[in-house]
């Protein structure tokens, strides 16, 4: 399980912690020793938190957003989220009443762009410099409602229709702007664009487990024992962040006292191109303000969280998952990866 600081241009390891399947614990899921993928994920993200790490939300898909439990945990640590729902989770109603989220969003009124009814336009900006168009609302689902504790916002490309490729269910405890839950939450609000625009962030969890996995041999590791394997996995981080400072370390960033906007320079997915220094956040030393620390300021961190961490009990094979975390200095913490 591993959890991924990350903003609309940069993106690093935080910390990682093996999960143990409940076979290699004498009293398998009834073992007081053992946890879940969940519990370690809600862990890492309240450790992240009290290792100082800034972020503005975090962000999982719906293997974690289905779950109450997880995010019953996450706002009773004081963590403010953003997560995918299915479509068709169902949710207790009243008979009349919407029962899936999908069904909540069809119930929402649109005409068409002239005449969007329930629907505002909100601009998805993409790594590669092309923008376009989504709508998004606030929908209605059982106790959840724009103005509830938790709200359910739906972002899609096509309101008619509701492509399963490009429509997002969301979840978030972040109240909505000029709402009655405003002036006492404890996290900042956030309108449909921006809810939008965090939840985009999450694909960055995708691209860096593909690479540490992939490229840097995160899984190629030919050891058995709990240690062996945390030291291989915090080699291979420590490698990822030398690939950071190898990558910009000829053009240092300027010092700025906010983010620079996202520019052109890869797709969601595509390859990566060298970018100049101006549309660099990467720091020469410590952050001053809002961005993301050089990263070889993390490794002291990462290698007494990743090594010097006890091994679990029992363990004689770990199978590795993955979580994800979210600006409010930086951008975003995002969470599990599988």
């Amino acid at each position: 399980m591993t959890t991924l600081w990350a903003d609309e241009r940069v993106y690093y390891p935080v910390h990682a912690v093996p999960y143990t399947p409940a076979r290699h614990f004498a009293k398998g899921k009834n073992d007081p020793a053992f946890r879940t993928k969940l519990r370690i994920g809600a862990g890492l993200a309240i450790r992240a938190k009290e290792a100082g790490f800034a972020f503005r939300v975090v962000v999982a898909d719906c293997a974690y957003g289905d779950q109450d439990g997880f995010r019953g945990e996450l706002a009773e640590a004081g963590l403010p989220f953003v997560m995918a729902l299915r479509p068709r989770r169902g949710m207790w109603a009243r008979a009349a009443d919407v029962h899936t989220p999908v069904d909540a969003a069809r119930a929402l009124a649109w005409d068409g762009p002239d005449d969007p009814g329930d629907w505002r336009p909100v601009t998805r900006t993409f790594r590669d410099g092309h923008a376009e168009t989504w709508w998004a609302a606030g929908a209605t689902l059982g106790a959840w409602g724009p103005d509830g504790v938790r709200r359910l916002v739906v972002a899609t490309a096509d309101p008619a229709t509701l492509p399963d490729k490009t429509t997002w269910y969301l979840v978030t405890n972040l109240p909505r702007p000029g709402g009655p839950r405003e002036p006492g939450s404890p996290h900042p609000a956030a309108g449909l664009a921006e809810i939008t625009r965090i939840y985009a962030i999450r694909n960055w969890i995708e691209q860096g487990y593909k690479q540490v996995k992939d490229e840097l041999g995160w899984a190629d590791f030919q050891v058995r024992s709990d240690l062996a394997i945390r030291r291989h996995q915090v080699l291979v981080t420590c490698a990822f962040s030398f690939c950071w400072a190898t990558w910009f370390g000829d053009r240092p960033a300027p010092r700025r006292t906010a983010a620079p906007r996202p520019g052109p320079g890869r797709g969601e997915r595509g390859a990566a191109r060298r970018r100049t220094a101006a549309s660099t956040v990467l720091a020469a030393g410590t952050a001053r303000g809002p961005r993301l620390a050089f990263p070889l300021d993390r490794a002291a961190a990462l290698v007494a969280g990743l090594v010097d961490s006890a091994p679990a009990p029992a363990a004689k094979i770990i199978s590795c998952g993955g979580y994800r975390l979210w600006r409010p200095v930086p951008r975003c913490l995002t969470g599990p990866v599988r």
